[in-house]
C-alpha cells in the first residue's frame, strides 16, 4: 500500500507541472483531470492505511485534508476551463 501512495501521490504534482507545460488547453485539461484523480486515489490509500492502523489517525485526517484542498482547486480550476 505505501509504495501505492508514492505513486499516487507524487503524479498529483507530475501533472500538475504537466499541465502547466501543455501544448494546448485541451491537453492542460487533460492533465489537470489526471492530477484530479490522482488526489481522490492518495485520499483513498491515505484513508485505508488509517483504517487498517498503518497510519497514525492524526497524521492520516492531516494528509487527508491537504488532498481534499488539492481536490477542491483541482475542480475549481477545472470548471473554470469547461466555462471558458
Amino acid at each position: 500500500m505505501s509504495a501505492q501512495i508514492v505513486r499516487s501521490g507524487t503524479s498529483i504534482g507530475a501533472n500538475i507541472e504537466e499541465a502547466a507545460g501543455g501544448s494546448s488547453r485541451k491537453d492542460f485539461k487533460a492533465k489537470l483531470g489526471i492530477a484530479y484523480k490522482e488526489a481522490r486515489e492518495t485520499r483513498y490509500w491515505i484513508k485505508l492505511l488509517r483504517d487498517s492502523s498503518i497510519l497514525d489517525n492524526k497524521l492520516a485526517d492531516s494528509l487527508c485534508t491537504d488532498c481534499e484542498e488539492l481536490i477542491k482547486l483541482l475542480t475549481a480550476i477545472i470548471n473554470t476551463i469547461k466555462a471558458n
